[in-house]
Parts: C-alpha cells; structure tokens; sequence
C-alpha cells in the first residue's frame, strides 16, 4: 500500500499558535487525522480541495481526542463532506457535549466557564461519532496498514495511529512548537508517560505530532542537553 501524507498546519484563534491536521491519501482514497479549530474552515477547505480531496472523498476522519482545535470543523465534515467520524470512547462526550472539560480531572474552573465563549466550541461544533475506536483497531479496511494505539494522558480518551513503516501519529501527547517533547498540558502524567514507554517498544521512526513539525522518533527518545 503506498500512501502520501500532507500536513495542513491551521491557526489557532487568539494568536495561541497552530493546530495540525493531516490529510492521508491511499492507494484507495483519503483520510483525515484531526480537522483543526472552526476558525480557519475556509482555509481548511482550501488546502483539502488543493489535495484533491472533494466533499465525498473522505473515507474516515480520526479525532486523536476531543479539544476544539483538533474536532472544530467535524461536525461540519461530517455533515457537509459527508464524512464518518471516528474516535476512543472515552473523549466522546467532548464532542457530544461541545466540553473539552468532560471527562478531564483538571482544568481551571474560570476557563471551564469561558473556553466554549472563547473557541467557538459550542452547539455547531458538536456531533457524535459513527465508529468507536480501541487500541489495537486495524485500518486496512481503509485502504491503510496501520493500526490505533490509545494513548492516555493527554486526554483519557487520546489516540495515535501507527503506521507498519512506523509513522506515528500522535495527537497531543508529544509536540515540536520549540523542541521534540512531552506536550505541556497533561491530565494523567502518569497515564502520559506510561503511554511513552509503550511507544518505546513500537518501532516508530517518525512522529506526526498535533503541534509543530514532524521529528524522528530519535530526536524525542535521545537526552536532552
């Protein structure tokens, strides 16, 4: 199976930086990993049209967990590129209920109160998924030779997605905004770390990470000084 994989980096509002989303194409077809925040769905469109991606095409869109920036333009994929969402069980209700806070153990109370105002997370974005995903879940039936990891931490319900030549696509749990590391904002460390030392045993060589740019997994696992 031969796949080409565009990243589409997105803006966050506010000036908090920018979100990842990764349009993955197959010898059968498209698929989406993450759809980014709702602000930035015609520059989002744009890029899946200049990829050749048409409302239809869409196989499978994969939500790595349910914060706005990564699931802000599902419900309307969903709806107008009549495209199957899929995500862990465990996130879900942040998409259903448009709360990022849901099912998170920490979290300020003052944000929890303004991050739907904030983000625009609120009844337009939310949505159900069609498919429920589990660690172990095999995407060949997508025309991809890859599987779903679960992955903790981050959020109780965050996924990857690991490729057989050992691409990994990791949502939030690792980022690159100024090096290859742990992403800042943690619900479960413990969770987080357990689910890096499963990785170390997985064979991944490069690491799609939600925010900055891919890096070798060798650049994360080394020392740094």
């Amino acid at each position: 199976m031969s796949t080409n994989i565009k990243l589409i980096a997105l803006a966050l509002p506010y000036k908090l930086g920018t979100v990842n989303c990764y349009l993955v194409t197959t010898d059968t077809g498209h698929l989406l990993i993450d759809t980014g925040s709702s602000n930035q769905r015609a520059r989002f469109e744009e890029a899946l049209h200049s990829a050749g991606c048409q409302p239809g095409d869409l196989k499978l869109i994969i939500l790595t967990h349910g914060d706005f920036d990564h699931t802000g333009n599902a419900a309307y994929l969903h709806e107008k590129w009549r495209a199957p969402l899929a995500m862990h069980t465990a996130d879900a209700g942040m998409l259903e209920r448009g709360d990022m806070f849901w099912n998170r153990k920490k979290g300020n109370a003052m944000l929890r109160k303004i991050a739907p105002a904030l983000f625009g997370f609120g009844q337009a974005q939310r949505d159900k998924p069609d498919l429920i995903l589990a660690d172990g879940d095999d995407l060949s039936a997508y025309g991809w030779d890859a599987q779903v990891l679960h992955l903790p931490g981050h959020s109780a319900g965050s996924i990857g997605v690991l490729t057989a030549a050992g691409e990994l696509f990791c949502g939030d749990l690792l980022d690159n905004t100024k090096r290859p590391a742990l992403n800042s904002i943690m619900d479960d460390v413990p969770a987080a770390q357990a689910s890096v030392e499963r990785l170390k045993s997985c064979g991944v060589k490069i690491v799609y990470p939600g925010h900055g740019q891919p890096f070798a997994w060798e650049q994360f696992s080394e020392p740094q000084s």
